[in-house]
């Protein structure tokens, strides 16, 4: 996602798909040959329906845009209880099943964030769905409110304000007393500037909003019932819908998922931090340390920091930039400076990606050498130039979008801090954060300060109608959740306690790496493709198995282990893929605006 959030994350602050075979009409729940009759579905309330049914159904005025897309705008209330009232603008973009005459019906997708574009990732889904989905769905993505095409939120009235209320957002977390002060003043300012300016939108962009949106989308489209793949945060989306509308599902599969219940935080959780409830700093370093053991075992030929302790020459690595940061001189570079920060941020970022492991090493190898002052000046050259290009990539990056106005933090926070209960003052954050690096270390303080502008003194704005459960309704169709063990944003855990609260659901389980699962092996690509598909659930206790493993011989098809791209002008430029080309991982968008500052992925 190259915006501004992507750049204020590595310097500041900083979450798609499938493939299968034949069913039945789009009005129709999927035949017996998949889950077969199901107990009965806990019905949509009364006043859930009567917000969302009384609105008219849309006349999506489709026009051909993107090359092999079509788009439309829609108007839909503002406030669904107020129906005749404020209205906002929302985008929405389809690619047409390829084959029409045996179409299903269409597939809303959510790539994450939040914040995250539904109308990048629906252009994009030739590239990484399944050409048998792409066959039988039109596929459909939503920007959500706020968001890119959608009407955007804007929390300041121009650039200069929003640039003055960042500026101590400028690293990728705080680490010394003078950046805690000056995170906690922006994260300060933004909350006033989107409980002000920002307003009305960001009062009325929780997830409970997107979901009756989507809804009344779902009427628009044609369809009786929902079909619907989110990934990371894509999947609280799929969650909401399932539990306010839990008669209207056709089939739902989530990947990268969180636990609703931990997002919104109920009950005591509610005034305690996000990560304190989420915990995915934990997953982020349970991925790290096993990679750093697997490093050790696999041996010097296939990791550079075996034959010493890899998990202490990385720690050797953070001691050293906490206590001073290092300055690199590279000759096409010039002077770069990497924090203690930046580090961490960089190997998050690299944790990302289903073959990660190998930046991380390098990056650390390289830093291992640059932080010692008793290293020969022939050591640093190579180790300089591995780590200086990637820093002034990132720098370059974050100078880039000065203009114009970017609202990607925004988007964001007018989610996250709608949703949830947060702690009540932002001046809190630097003590949550410090417990929190101590419990899960490095990546504690990351994900705890990711959520510092919602504070409730400051962030006021409140969405009256936000959904905040319960989260464990039966559905018409079963709900597909899958988890991945080595996931550092949503931790498998989070895919275990959603499909424990959901009756009506079965977890497929994957042994794979990087942010979310489908993509990572034709198991778990095959099983959610059958599934959206047939409605054919995997057996119970299935386990998938990533084909990108550390220290082992790569995929033999590398586009596998590489993102789709997800800007609307470089996929137009390529045009639309062939059936049987090799298929890429989704775009997904991570749960923070963005991370890895060291990292080119």
């Amino acid at each position: 996602m190259p915006r501004r959030s992507r750049s204020l994350a590595a310097a500041g602050i900083a979450g798609v798909i499938l493939a299968g075979a034949a069913v039945a009409p789009a009005a129709a729940a999927p035949s017996p040959t998949g889950w077969g009759r199901p107990a009965t579905a806990d019905r949509t309330s009364p006043q859930e329906a009567r917000r969302v049914d009384r609105v008219p159904t849309p006349d999506l005025d489709w026009y051909a845009c993107y090359d092999y897309a079509e788009c439309a705008t829609v108007r839909l209330p503002l406030d669904y209880d107020r129906p005749n009232g404020p209205t906002t603008e929302i985008a929405v973009l389809r690619v047409k099943a390829r084959d029409q005459q045996r179409r299903i019906g269409s597939l809303f997708l959510n790539p994450g964030g939040p914040g995250g574009s539904g109308t990048d990732v629906a252009l994009a889904a030739p590239y990484f769905l399944g050409d048998e989905v792409l066959d039988r769905f039109d596929i459909v993505g939503v920007d959500p409110r706020g968001v890119a095409a959608s009407r955007q939120v804007r929390c300041f009235p121009s650039v200069k304000e929003q640039t003055r209320a960042y500026a101590g957002l400028n690293v990728a977390f705080p680490w010394t007393r003078a950046e805690e002060k000056a995170y906690v003043a922006s994260s300060k300012a933004v909350g006033k500037g989107c409980s002000s300016t920002g307003r009305p939108l960001t009062g009325a962009m929780s997830t409970a909003e997107v979901a009756r949106d989507m809804d009344v989308l779902r009427r628009a489209v044609g369809d009786r019932k929902l079909t619907y793949l989110g990934f990371s945060y894509g999947s609280v989306l799929g969650q909401y819908y399932a539990n306010m509308f839990p008669d209207r599902v056709r089939a739902l599969a989530i990947d990268g998922v969180l636990n609703p219940d931990e997002w919104v935080g109920r009950g005591r959780a509610r005034t305690l931090s996000q990560e304190d409830r989420m915990r995915s700093a934990q997953g982020a370093y349970r991925a790290l340390r096993e990679i750093l053991v697997r490093c050790d075992r696999a041996g010097a030929a296939a990791c550079p920091l075996a034959g010493g302790d890899p998990v202490a020459s990385f720690d050797l690595v953070a001691k050293r930039l906490r206590a001073k940061p290092v300055v690199v001189e590279d000759p096409d570079f010039g002077r770069v400076t990497v924090t203690y920060a930046d580090f961490v941020s960089a190997t998050l970022g690299a944790l990302y990606s289903p073959t990660g492991h190998a930046d991380i090493v390098d990056i650390t190898a390289g830093l291992l050498v640059l932080t010692d002052p008793a290293s020969s000046p022939a050591a640093r050259r190579p180790a300089s130039a591995a780590v200086s290009q990637r820093a002034a990539e990132a720098r370059e990056q974050a100078r880039r979008y000065d203009f114009p106005y970017d609202n990607g933090l925004e988007t964001f926070l007018g989610v996250d801090c709608t949703d949830g209960y947060h702690p009540r003052d932002a001046a809190s954050f630097p003590a949550l954060a410090a417990k929190a690096d101590r419990r899960d270390p490095y990546f504690g303080r990351l994900w705890t300060w990711g959520t510092s502008p919602c504070a409730r003194k400051t962030w006021t704005v409140r969405d009256s109608d936000a959904y905040t459960g319960p989260f464990d309704r039966r559905t018409s169709a079963p709900v597909l959740v899958v988890g991945n063990y080595w996931d550092p944003a949503t931790s498998y855990r989070g895919a275990v306690d959603a499909a424990r609260l959901l009756p009506n659901s079965r977890l497929l389980s994957s042994d794979s790496w990087g942010h979310t699962a489908y993509g990572t092996s034709a198991c778990a690509t095959g099983a959610v493709d059958a599934y959206l598909l047939r409605g054919t659930l995997p057996a119970r206790g299935t386990v998938c198995v990533g084909e990108a493993q550390p220290f082992t011989a790569p995929p033999a098809d590398p586009a596998m282990t590489r993102r789709a791209e997800s800007s609307k002008d470089a996929l137009t430029a390529r045009g639309l893929p062939g059936r049987g080309e090799p298929k890429r991982l989704p775009p997904v968008v991570a749960p923070l605006p963005a991370v890895g500052s060291l990292t080119v992925r």
